[in-house]
């Protein structure tokens, strides 16, 4: 059985466009398909599409919806944990993630050494351009910095095996940042690549400003980089400040020329006041999310399935 895991936010739209593509070529997989919809909370008339979609075809659409809008990473994370089949897959219901892929992905798999077939964009044709650079920069930062490589341009859209999956749900983190568990993880993976293709329906909920955000969750994650550099900066402020210190008292002492100029050393001040709260920010960061991790707080709470669609 082949799972397929599609996270909703208010895609009644695409909905139907997914489910037709994805039944066009169900006759070209041996396999037996389930689908796993879930529904993150959404204000549209999602959940009402998808128990629809479940009382049409109860045997293999499966839903679940959180009572509250969790996010992308919980509703992979309760879709994983739901998936029943041999093979599990990933997808986003706009079809940006090519449904005609999963035959070559399925071979892929069956035929070669590989536990993993994941998607890449070789193109960001449609993208704002801006989206596009910060994109690339993240790859290259977080592949510098990280111990784990990521794919520049990698979906989450992927085939993976039951065992890989498996070690993906016992990472239970609260915070969680899916591409980089994908990698920590390991397994054989090889990467298929297409051309960037627009949603069907509906509007993106990503903005520039929460793309920029999960980025950062990314890099806050999966590297200790960004702790080392704050200590850097303490650390070349005073010897830096030693320096000057010792500078200045030799000048008085030699000289006789005490350091006038208020204005420099208001600079001065603003400047190592903006360092110190800098450090602060990145370690307040990485002390935020070791809080929330403490709590021990659910990933996603589900309000419904289709179990008591059924009753």
């Amino acid at each position: 059985m082949i799972s397929i895991v599609v996270p909703c936010y208010n895609e009644e739209e695409a909905i139907p466009s997914f489910f037709k593509e994805v039944e066009n070529i169900r006759e070209q997989l041996t396999h037996e398909i389930e689908y796993i919809f879930v529904n993150d909370g959404s204000k549209d008339r999602t959940l009402a599409c998808l128990r629809a979609l479940h009382k049409q075809y109860p045997d293999r659409v499966r839903y679940l919806s959180f009572s509250r809008n969790f996010g992308k990473e919980a509703g992979l994370f309760a879709g994983l944990q739901a998936a029943k089949g041999d093979l599990i897959t990933v997808m986003d219901a706009d079809l940006q993630d090519p449904p005609d892929l999963l035959p070559q992905m399925v071979q892929m798999i069956e035929t070669e050494d590989i536990d993993c077939v994941g998607t890449r964009r070789t193109t960001r044709d449609g993208e704002p351009a801006i989206r596009s650079f910060f994109a690339r920069l993240f790859y290259k930062l977080i592949n510098r910095i990280g111990e784990t490589e990521m794919v520049d341009g990698a979906r989450d859209f992927r085939l993976m095996t039951r065992q890989m999956v498996d070690s993906i749900l016992e990472l239970t983190e609260y915070n969680r940042f899916s591409k980089g568990i994908f990698s920590w993880v390991g397994y054989n993976t090889k990467y298929l690549s297409y051309e960037n293709r627009e949603r069907v329906a509906g509007e993106t909920t990503w903005s520039f400003w929460s793309l920029l955000s999960y980025s950062i969750d990314g890099i806050i994650n999966f590297s200790e980089v960004p702790l080392n550099i704050a200590s850097y900066i303490g650390a070349f402020s005073c010897i830096g400040s030693v320096i000057t210190m010792m500078v200045i008292l030799f000048r008085t002492l030699i000289y006789g020329d005490p350091t006038s100029g208020w204005p420099s050393m208001v600079c001065i001040f603003l400047f190592v006041g903006g360092l110190q709260l800098l450090c602060l920010g990145i370690i307040g960061k990485y002390i935020g999310k070791i809080f929330m991790e403490t709590k021990k707080r659910p990933v996603f709470i589900v309000k419904e399935t289709e179990k008591d669609n059924d009753k």
